[in-house]
């Protein structure tokens, strides 16, 4: 399927939506995760709005390269639009919020949105404008759906976020170093194997080495009571004896120069790296996996706009949904609820991008935990990497 056909297919639709909104000269301020959103879709945005009376908005994205850095401008923003009374309506704080310091939306990973709600650091979403809200699958309008007060997931809660794109921790391996073995990996249980003793890469994750130790266990990446699992300690003692380092950045390079066999990763990482060396190869594990979205977010105190609605819709099109999965290396979550035949079948075929329904049905979002789990996952995780 040609790609330019489903993006100006698109572009159209949305021209025909936006045909009688009458607000001109508005700005569109996005921060988002580098790498997070490919180019061509902002064009085909922009391309969009010229044949609407929008058509001499500003569309203004700028990229951060961590979801902390986000996370961190988030907190200043609430500071900036909630100034003490002392400072008065005409205080510079005021100034800068007047300003449009705080951009309309900002890119936010799952894992911190239950924070960032907790913090006052949201406001929640106009789900009511979105056309493309029903055509979300119920597991992703679940994620964005919180407690106004705790951030919990809450099938009652307001909406604070969009998904619009998702992935999955990944085993990524040397097909030229497992050959000799005579097996490749296919589940959590094969990083136990003596044979890769001191030959792979973890992230340097508590919750995300942990939670595929329990997986591989049988039991829940959200598990509450470490210390109710049966042979977890010495499971995750045996597994640090396997493991060459942990890191979370630059993990892949070992692996690609064959100082690894095996690595740990986040699927979009791993789908960026194929194409560098055809030794590498990719695998979700077959007893599930973790999972990871990007979230539009809405700061609190950012200012209304007529166009963050139309730009969250834009995203859920199908036509752009499918061409943002195969250029950024993560699936739209509107795809998953599409008939599979009218896919292209780059990402149809493609099990990193597009997995199984029963992987993914086995797969669990790392869900925000209570102090007390955190702490003693935290414990787990020192003391696994202190025993050899």
């Amino acid at each position: 399927m040609d790609g330019r056909f489903l993006i100006s297919t698109a572009t159209l639709a949305l021209a025909e939506a936006l045909a009688s909104c009458s607000t001109a000269n508005q700005i569109l301020s996005i921060q988002l995760l580098q790498g997070s959103l490919p180019p061509q879709i902002v064009e085909a945005f922009r391309k969009s709005l010229q044949s609407t009376s929008l058509g001499s908005s500003i569309l203004k994205f700028t990229p951060e390269a961590q979801l902390q850095l986000i996370f961190e401008r988030l907190q200043h923003w609430q500071q900036l639009s909630e100034p003490s009374a002392a400072q008065g309506a005409s205080s510079p704080l005021n100034h800068r919020r007047s300003s449009g310091a705080i951009a309309d939306l900002v890119t936010l990973g799952d894992y911190w949105l239950a924070t960032a709600i907790r913090q006052g650091l949201l406001q929640p979403l106009e789900v009511n404008s979105l056309q493309h809200w029903v055509s979300l699958p119920s597991r992703w309008q679940a994620l964005g759906r919180r407690d106004r007060q705790t951030g919990q997931p809450d099938s009652q809660g307001a909406v604070f976020a969009a998904p619009y794109r998702w992935g999955t921790t990944v085993i990524a391996y040397r097909r030229d170093k497992f050959q000799s073995l005579g097996w490749t990996p296919s589940d959590w249980s094969d990083l136990w194997r003596p044979e890769l003793q001191g030959k792979i890469s973890l992230l340097d994750q508590a919750r995300e080495v942990i939670g595929f130790t329990l997986k591989q266990l049988g039991q829940s990446y959200n598990t509450l009571d470490l210390s109710a699992v049966p042979g977890l300690k010495s499971r995750l003692q045996s597994l640090n004896r396997q493991v060459k380092f942990y890191r979370s950045t630059d993990y892949l390079q070992p692996l690609l120069l064959g100082d690894t066999w095996l690595a740990v990763g986040w699927s979009a990482d791993v789908l960026a790296a194929l194409p560098l060396n055809p030794q590498i190869a990719g695998v979700i594990p077959l007893s599930g996996t973790a999972l990871w979205a990007d979230l539009w977010v809405r700061p609190h105190g950012a200012s209304p706009s007529d166009l963050v609605n139309p730009w969250i819709d834009f995203c859920w099109q199908p036509a752009i949904a499918t061409q943002l999965s195969l250029l950024s290396k993560a699936t739209s979550p509107i795809v998953n609820g599409l008939n599979p035949e009218v896919l292209p079948t780059a990402l149809r075929t493609n099990p990193l991008l597009y997995p199984a329904a029963a992987i993914l049905e086995r797969s669990e979002f790392l869900e925000p935990l209570p102090a007390s789990a955190l702490a003693q996952y935290q414990s787990f995780w020192q003391q696994m990497r202190t025993v050899t």
